[in-house]
């Protein structure tokens, strides 16, 4: 039965194929191609000089510069260029992001919490408190060297001493009360003691504030420990003196600390803490 479905399979592949291979009259041809009456008529062609493959080529020439200006102008360009890729990791390392990313870590750790929040929910709420902290500092930068060098009144060097300086000043801002960070790049860099924050370069300001960020975000992640070590000891004593020593203090734990920080409403208060800490 199957030998005969294979013939019969065969046999009408070769008629449908010896039905393509002849010709169709011009009466028949003329008929297909014919609209019905009243449509609108319509051609369609294809250029036959046009390869269906063609893809286009795109050329970048490169040659020996031949003045002083192309040369600086290439070497501003790569230096452009450095700074675009370089761009994100400044922008989280001088503004309110690095310590707020590391608050935000230590909540998580110290709730015992390993998937929940994510890493990058953390991040995302990291970034939109830096937007929010960091918005006076962006509207003084736009209004004072972005507008102005859009609208062609001043140079891109103006523009970015102009950018530079809210920013340095909210550096700054942040260490006034500490500046060992700053005394301690500017030994390192064999620079006199500054009186003013002009005589601070920004190669030093900006690690000086890096190492102070870093600090202080240690500070308050330690104080926020405090209160949930003192929650695993107590249920750590409780299941050693019940003799449950099999059963993983942590384990208990966590529901306890979860219930503080959501009695003690602790996102609002973390966030308007870490918000006076920028004042």
């Amino acid at each position: 039965m199957k030998f005969f479905r294979a013939r019969i399979g065969r046999i009408a592949a070769a008629a449908l194929f010896l039905t393509l291979l002849v010709p169709i009259p011009a009466a028949a041809q003329s008929a297909q191609n014919s609209l019905p009456q009243g449509s609108a008529t319509a051609r369609t062609s294809i250029n036959a000089n046009r390869q269906a493959t063609t893809i286009p080529f795109i050329n970048f020439s490169v040659r020996e510069p031949t003045s002083n200006r192309e040369v600086a102008f290439s070497v501003q360009l790569l230096l452009l260029l450095t700074i675009l890729s370089l761009a994100p990791s400044i922008l989280l390392l001088t503004t309110s992001f690095l310590r707020i990313s590391i608050v935000l870590d230590f909540v998580k750790r110290a709730l015992s919490l390993q998937q929940v929040p994510p890493t990058q929910v953390l991040n995302g709420i990291a970034l939109f408190m830096s937007l929010f902290i960091m918005w006076p500092t962006l509207s003084e930068i736009y209004d004072k060297a972005w507008k102005p060098l859009s609208d062609g009144q001043v140079t891109i060097e103006t523009a970015y001493a102009e950018a530079e300086k809210p920013i340095r000043l909210f550096m700054y801002r942040q260490m006034a009360n500490d500046t060992s960070s700053i005394a301690t790049f500017m030994s390192m860099a064999k620079l006199p003691k500054p009186t003013t924050l002009a005589d601070v370069p920004s190669r030093v300001l900006i690690p000086a504030y890096i190492l102070h960020e870093l600090t202080v975000a240690f500070k308050i992640g330690v104080l926020l420990y405090i209160p949930f070590i003192i929650v695993d000891m107590v249920v750590a004593s409780v299941l050693m003196s019940m003799g449950m020593i099999m059963l993983p203090p942590v384990q208990i734990s966590m529901p306890f600390k979860l219930i503080l920080f959501i009695l003690v409403d602790g996102w609002n208060l973390l966030t308007q803490q870490l918000f006076n800490s920028f004042l």
